[in-house]
């Protein structure tokens, strides 16, 4: 998770929010972020803010932060002088900033205590933290941040100093300051970072639970999506009856392991490649521990017609038509991954799967940020296992008071438009599967609509049978190939950037998939 990209996205908008605002003002704020967050890192000065009710407004946050009065003005200061801005602006974003910040922090910490979280998280806003930072931050965090890295700056409580000797001081590193900053300037420039969006995967234990019906539509995820840390990057696949690949969902925070698995597809599956979806978000882990036994265990997954693997964490799930090419699977794979917890995808109960699924959906609605990210929102209901029954469209009243809370953000944030789209297993026929698909996505957004929701911002779309996540061999893989999808409209969406989509006349949305680039797709599965 990369940290300050996430307080970039939630931040960052709601201080800056006028045209008179340049890029100047959003890199400044990104190094704050991550001296704040090295700030609060260091437990004697999250304890004097732990006993208070900190509000999403709490202007005197800073000077909380930064008792001494020196150092804050030293810190508004130096933010100002090194992006061209002036100190009254500077601190009045600062100012604006912190309080959420210091929430947005708090919401991805969970459970963790906030100075846990970022000492465990540390490496994810280092990099952004300057030279000249240092003597505002507690000796053990310089020490981390800047080893063998000396800085003379202006002492710690002095009242007097002023700004021009606490420059001269700095003049002998200004050099490795600015090819520091060179550096760093074109590194981000080389690099893709897409609009975040999630598809959390789930724990197959937890998760892969029964169906009650061939055409009970339901989606699983795990019920810790709504944790702070990263969840774990994730790879699954299934084969389809003639040993080919026939579905790969990828969900990674970095595009460099994306790189390095979809590599690993290609060597084992060739063309089939280009069946595969990856997300990109730093919701994920940025690292995969099965990486390199990758080329080991997929040509075992391809031997077998019809079978599914989920790779996620240091877990790999697995599942086959038959018993005997299941436990052969299980030992073959076991032999090349030994350091590797291998396991049989369990049996299925959906009315677990219902309650698990809801209770996640919830936790999710209930640690948004404010203002929250319709990208969160999208991603927390797509949790949901939304249950219909055999051949009905009827929304479930488990559900009701979900799709209600969604009505009431989409109230909240006046931009936010979702897309439902409704996926079915391939049982019966493919035109009966994508009529049916459609209703049901019409059925949700009717709704949402009656209780409320503007009808313009909610769009659906039925993909039938077409878009599969696993294989439709075995009751598993069919439960999870029914599902109801959330996700974010915009005009990005529009531009190429995962999905193509043209907005007919009744408001409805013509959908393709763009196989290895299907960024904007947050999928409950």
């Amino acid at each position: 998770m990369d940290i300050i990209s996430h307080l970039t996205r939630t931040v960052t908008p709601a201080v800056i929010h006028d045209d008179i605002h340049t890029h100047e003002h959003a890199n400044m704020l990104e190094a704050f972020y991550a001296i704040f967050a090295a700030r609060l890192a260091n437990e004697g000065t999250y304890n004097n803010l732990a006993r208070d009710n900190i509000a999403a407004d709490d202007g005197s946050l800073l000077s909380k932060v930064w008792t001494d009065d020196a150092q804050k003005e030293q810190l508004t200061a130096e933010l100002a002088s090194h992006h061209h801005l002036e100190k009254d602006e500077t601190r009045a974003l600062i100012t604006a900033a912190a309080p959420l910040a210091y929430h947005e922090l708090h919401s991805l910490a969970g459970a963790t205590p906030l100075p846990e979280f970022l000492h465990n998280n540390h490496s994810r806003y280092e990099p952004h933290i300057p030279l000249w930072a240092s003597a505002l931050l507690p000796a053990a965090t310089v020490a981390t941040v800047h080893d063998a890295e000396p800085v003379a700056a202006t002492p710690v409580g002095n009242d007097n100093a002023k700004e021009g000797s606490f420059m001269k001081a700095l003049l002998p590193i200004v050099g490795l300051i600015i090819l520091s900053a060179l550096a760093w300037a074109l590194l981000k420039g080389c690099q893709t970072d897409p609009e975040p969006v999630g598809m959390p995967m789930q724990d197959e234990q937890s998760a892969e639970v029964a169906s009650n019906g061939t055409d009970n539509t339901a989606n699983t995820n795990d019920t810790s999506a709504a944790m702070a840390s990263p969840a774990p990057a994730s790879l699954r696949i299934a084969t389809g009856t003639n040993s080919s690949l026939y579905a790969c969902r990828i969900n990674v925070g970095d595009a460099a392991l994306q790189s390095q698995i979809i590599n690993a597809v290609s060597r084992v599956f060739s063309d089939d490649v280009n069946k595969c979806q990856a997300d990109v978000d730093d919701y994920y882990a940025m690292d995969m521990p099965a990486i390199e036994q990758l080329t080991s265990v997929l040509p075992i997954i391809k031997s077998v017609p019809n079978a599914s693997m989920l790779i996620e964490g240091d877990t790999i799930t697995i599942n086959a038509p038959d018993q005997a090419a299941l436990e052969k699977m299980l030992a073959d794979v076991q032999s090349v991954a030994p350091a590797m917890r291998i396991i049989a995808a369990p049996p299925l109960d959906v009315d677990t799967a219902v309650a698990e699924s809801i209770d996640a959906s919830g936790n999710a609605l209930d640690n948004l940020s404010e203002p929250p990210n319709p990208l969160d929102v999208a991603r927390a209901l797509s949790m949901q296992v939304i249950n219909f029954e055999v051949d009905k469209a009827e929304i479930p009243d488990a559900n009701k008071p979900l799709l209600d809370r969604a009505v009431a953000l989409m109230q909240q944030v006046p931009t936010m438009s979702l897309m439902i789209i409704g996926h079915t297993d391939k049982q019966a026929s493919a035109s009966y599967n994508m009529q049916l698909s459609e209703k049901r996505a019409q059925a949700v957004k009717d709704y949402m609509v009656a209780q409320g929701a503007d009808a313009s911002r909610l769009m659906t779309k039925g993909m039938g049978e077409t878009d599969p996540v696993a294989d439709n061999a075995t009751e598993q893989g069919r439960f999870r190939n029914r599902r109801i999808e959330f996700t974010v409209y915009d005009s990005a969406m529009s531009e190429g950037n995962g999905i193509s989509l043209t907005a007919g006349d009744s408001g409805d949305i013509d959908m393709q998939n763009n196989s290895l680039n299907d960024t904007e797709n947050t999928s409950a599965q």
